[in-house]
């Protein structure tokens, strides 16, 4: 389960999607997030879906590896689609107990809610499967950059968005290592109550936490030691530029959007 978590990690391929600039891509991903919670109606979810279907081949990313992220959000797909379907009123009542019932626009809700949560995951995934930390630190900084005006730490912003990004396969990786030796010293991490499971957790988080700090100690002597002094008058050895294919892609993100709105007018969903 903990190596099932794909968000952080970046897949190297060969793609057009790999080669575009990560400005394109950050706004991209706020759009598709944008459009996820605009539509309303099947031409809309026909769209998204085909859009995110296009991406995934274009990335040469294989889906089986993507859809690994989807096993560490199955409680939560689980709880968001239960309380939908159970706490929605609606026009035609299907089964009620109380305040629980089940209705036409429940299940509608909840169907919805969780395919919104499965794309936002493989769409967000997405971006750092093809984008690696450094790409992603350049990317915002520059896009941000105009908040420089207004006295925002933008740098320091992004600096601290990439060094998480670059942690949590890092984490990830500790963990299982912990959680191996535990159990090999007899620690049960399964069975019990909720109780009981919470308590077996503190011999894995106690190492886990004096790790990540000694980790973050460690990084920030060698930023220290290395006369680190933030993004002041710093030049790039990789300077971001926009080529023909970025501009055709900010032209095809926009017309998504649209064609999401124009499809939410034209055939929405009944909603609740």
């Amino acid at each position: 389960m903990i190596r099932d978590i794909t968000i952080g990690q970046f897949y190297p391929a060969d793609s057009v999607i790999h080669k575009l600039d990560p400005r394109v891509k950050l706004f991209a991903t706020m759009i598709y997030i944008i459009a996820l919670f605009v539509f309303k109606g099947i031409l809309g979810l026909g769209i998204i879906t085909l859009f995110l279907a296009g991406i995934i081949r274009m990335s040469k990313v294989p889906f089986k590896f993507m859809t690994k992220g989807l096993k560490a959000i199955v409680l939560l797909l689980i709880i968001t689609s239960v309380f939908n379907l159970l706490a929605t009123p609606g026009d035609i009542v299907f089964w009620k107990w109380g305040s629980l019932q089940i209705t036409d626009k429940g299940i509608i809700n909840s169907v919805l809610m969780t395919i919104r949560l499965v794309y936002l995951i493989l769409g967000t995934s997405l971006m750092t499967l093809t984008t690696t930390p450094n790409q992603l630190t350049d990317g915002l900084e520059t896009a941000l950059k105009p908040l420089n005006k207004i006295n925002v730490p933008v740098h320091s912003i992004a600096m601290m968005m990439s060094i998480a990004l670059r942690f949590i396969p890092i984490l990830i990786e500790e963990t299982d290592k912990i959680m191996k030796a535990q159990m090999a010293r007899g620690a049960d991490f399964e069975s019990g109550n909720l109780i009981q499971k919470a308590k077996s957790m503190v011999p894995l988080l106690v190492p886990l936490f004096v790790s990540a700090f000694r980790r973050a100690e460690d990084l920030a002597m060698a930023m220290e030691a290395r006369c680190y002094n933030g993004g002041e008058g710093r030049t790039k050895m990789k300077p971001l530029k926009y080529g023909k294919c970025d501009y055709i892609s900010y032209g095809v993100v926009v017309g998504f959007l649209v064609l999401v709105i124009v499809a939410a007018v034209l055939l929405p969903f009944p909603q609740g």
